[in-house]
């Protein structure tokens, strides 16, 4: 069934773009923002802080398994029905959140809000497809990325003031008058859905509950145990692998299969997804690695470190959106392979500019790769959601966030480990040589941008074959 409305003639209203935009920026910061508040939760709630990581841990799991079948779910039922519904639930869970008598209650709210955080990232590139023109589309997704850098960017220190200003509470109640503007927003601007939804509609609901098993395995693999890899980590991505395996079997049999892997074999959506799992790893390695490596190996004091690491968000919140007006005038194509090209320089550069310059020079490498990759993003978006079939344009857009989210999970477990052990391989005299552990790191982050290049040219090579 398709609820699809067809695509304006005329420019989006900005009232549209803005209730987008807070829907894109809510989620991201609903994971930022709670970091902050754990040690006080942990005091609040008398807990260790293996328990109160739950808070941030449940979350994230939430998100990550629930992505594809809401926009799934937005295909079926209706994307603007199903984002009113996904930024209330959002809003009260936060309610729910600031509220919460004991550490239980909190995870539950959270658990409730990575729902509607799901729904909002898994829809909200979808609308664009519905609401914004086509020639406007790369600027809308920069927009959009832009905003997604900001919620991340700013949760840390807004989360730090309001902490110290009204209590842990308030990190958590932030997002419910901006939730409520989001909900009003969309309420007013988005056009209504063209169908109701259809009583008979099959949804798959086996497929969802494997694909959703098999995520949280493999993201629980990857969070336990951070540093040390062992039985239950194991366990758990074999876990994942069978059922990935299984949902894999089952789709290729379901009256109406939640993927269909049809849409897998479409160029731009399987190197789009492809390449947005590689990207997003590596930017991963840089707000995992810079910490260790700007503290231990350059030595600088907390106020420093933050103040270099904020390179990377600023110059990602600042390049979104020209790089979404690049794709609509150069093409997505060209702003992809800048935005790579710029990415590879930045990563093998790093260590060496590191070495050479200190904190200036790791700035430097951390503004190339982060410009690189909000150019990518918002060009690479836009060409898979341009390619995605109108009546899979939520499942399509839960699969673009679902790369990421992947790509974020593996670059924080797997490229702090390749740190770590780099800087233990090469040490002297019981000491990390942190030199030695960061250019392992960007050799791997670099030979991952190699291979998102080879992966974007093959398929380049089968679209222009088809």
């Amino acid at each position: 069934m398709d609820t699809t409305t067809p695509l304006p003639s005329t420019p989006a209203p900005r009232g549209v773009l803005a209730g987008l935009g807070l829907a894109m920026l809510l989620p991201a910061l609903g994971t930022s923002i709670a970091n902050v508040a754990l040690p006080a939760l942990a005091r609040q709630f008398v807990l260790p802080s293996t328990h109160v990581q739950w808070v941030v841990i449940a979350y994230l799991l939430t998100l990550t398994a629930a992505v594809v079948a809401a926009g799934r779910l937005g295909d079926v039922w209706g994307r603007r029905r199903l984002l009113l519904a996904g930024l209330a639930l959002f809003a009260l869970a936060s309610l729910a959140a600031g509220a919460a008598p004991g550490l239980g209650w909190l995870i539950a709210a959270r658990v409730a809000q990575g729902l509607g955080a799901a729904v909002m990232m898994a829809l909200t590139l979808a609308l664009v497809g519905e609401v914004v023109p086509k020639a406007q589309a790369g600027s809308a997704m920069g927009l959009l990325g832009t905003l997604s850098a900001v919620g991340t960017a700013l949760g840390p220190s807004l989360g730090g003031l309001l902490l110290a200003t009204w209590g842990w509470q308030a990190v958590f109640w932030v997002n419910v008058p901006l939730g409520l503007a989001a909900l009003a927003l969309a309420s007013w601007q988005l056009p209504l859905d063209r169908a109701t939804p259809a009583r008979n509609v099959r949804f798959d609901h086996l497929g969802t509950a494997l694909l959703a098993l098999s995520l949280t395995a493999y993201a629980l693999a990857m969070t336990l145990q951070p540093g040390a890899w062992g039985t239950l980590n194991t366990g758990l991505l074999l876990t994942a692998a069978l059922g990935l395996a299984a949902f894999a079997w089952v789709e290729t049999r379901a009256p109406a299969p939640l993927l269909r892997l049809q849409t897998l074999r479409l160029p731009a959506v399987a190197t789009g997804v492809a390449v947005n799992a590689l990207i997003t790893t590596v930017v991963m390695a840089t707000l995992v690695v810079g910490p260790f490596y700007l503290a231990g190996g350059l030595g600088l004091d907390a106020a420093r470190m933050g103040l270099v690491m904020t390179t990377g968000p600023a110059v990602a919140a600042l390049a979104g959106a020209p790089a979404g007006k690049l794709v609509d005038r150069l093409g997505a194509t060209r702003v992809t392979w800048a935005g790579l090209l710029l990415m590879l320089a930045g990563s093998a550069a790093l260590p060496w500019a590191s070495a050479t310059w200190g904190a200036l020079g790791y700035a430097a490498a951390l503004a190339l790769i982060t410009a690189g990759y909000a150019s990518t993003q918002a060009a690479n978006n836009t060409a898979v959601m341009a390619s995605a079939p109108a009546d899979q344009r939520g499942l399509v857009s839960g699969l673009v966030n679902l790369s990421r989210n992947l790509g974020l999970i593996t670059g924080a477990s797997a490229m702090g480990a390749v740190y770590q052990w780099g800087a233990t391989a090469t040490t002297a005299a019981g000491g990390l040589d942190a030199l030695a552990g960061l250019r392992l790191a960007f050799g791997v982050a670099t030979g991952l941008l190699v291979l998102a290049m080879v992966v974007g040219a093959m398929g380049m090579r089968v679209t222009h074959r088809g």
